[in-house]
């Protein structure tokens, strides 16, 4: 990681310079089963061809997590995981590739979105999501991250309006997650109707790429989704595969994908 890039440089150069159909974006859960198997499993990712990892900050009610996903933040929280732990295993990762934090508002504003934004820059991160603060209310977030140099990457629903889209276009930075579907994250047989009308009116909008995610977990889908978007990020299937095979387990899933966006 150069010192003078930014984290919204080193998104912007991610997405720029991937060599795919588009951007491959895991997600996984710090501190799941532990620390240091989490790491584990995000560098196994690396190996395997992640682009961006998205890393997610264990919460007791993560609002918009499947099953999955919720099983793996319990457990996570069980074996003594914290924001400050996987903002270690962030720091180590950074050196690799862009780090993108997915946290719940909750740990955001217990923190200060100042101190937070500066903790997670500290350690490296690129990024943040944060799905659960409304557009309307990140703008004290979102001014913390740009003076820390990271991104406070928004995301857009089906449900989102043309106006809401347009003000969220507007104020983005680093890319845009495009939710695949209403609901909660998880594995789902096919990709959603209507994907490709929702990327191109959130492109019309934002100046920066757009990644998809919710409901993706196989090459094929992968492949089709990288036919309409920037990038692809995969949740579930992954964070699944930690849990039952480790790293290893996580890096053969991300060959997977990998190959398939070649």
């Amino acid at each position: 990681m150069s010192v003078a890039s930014t984290g919204v440089d080193r998104i912007a150069s991610a997405f720029a310079g991937h060599g795919k159909r588009a951007a491959l974006m895991p997600y996984l859960m710090g501190g799941f089963p532990d620390q240091e198997a989490s790491l584990a499993a995000a560098e196994a990712a690396a190996d395997a061809g992640a682009d961006l990892i998205e890393l997610g900050i264990p919460f007791s009610d993560p609002l918009a997590d499947g099953p999955v996903i919720h099983d793996a933040a319990t457990r996570a929280l069980a074996a003594g995981a914290t924001p400050y732990g996987v903002l270690t295993v962030c720091e180590r990762l950074a050196e690799r590739l862009p780090v993108v934090l997915m946290v719940y508002a909750n740990a955001v504003l217990a923190a200060g979105v100042e101190a937070f934004a500066l903790r997670a820059a500290s350690a490296g991160a690129a990024g943040l999501i944060v799905p659960d603060m409304p557009h309307d209310e990140s703008g004290e977030l979102r001014a913390a991250c740009d003076a820390e140099g990271i991104a406070l990457v928004p995301l857009v629903a089906p449900t989102s309006t043309p106006e809401r889209i347009a003000e969220i276009g507007a104020d983005a930075r680093g890319f845009v997650y495009a939710v695949s579907l209403t609901g909660t994250t998880g594995e789902r047989d096919s990709v959603a109707e209507g994907l490709a009308e929702m990327v191109a009116r959130i492109r019309d909008a934002a100046q920066v790429p757009v990644a998809v995610g919710f409901g993706i977990s196989t090459g094929a889908q992968a492949r089709a989704v990288a036919e309409i978007a920037d990038g692809v990020i995969v949740g579930s299937r992954i964070v699944r595969a930690a849990g039952e095979g480790g790293a290893a387990a996580v890096g053969a899933v991300v060959e997977e994908l990998a190959s398939a966006l070649s």
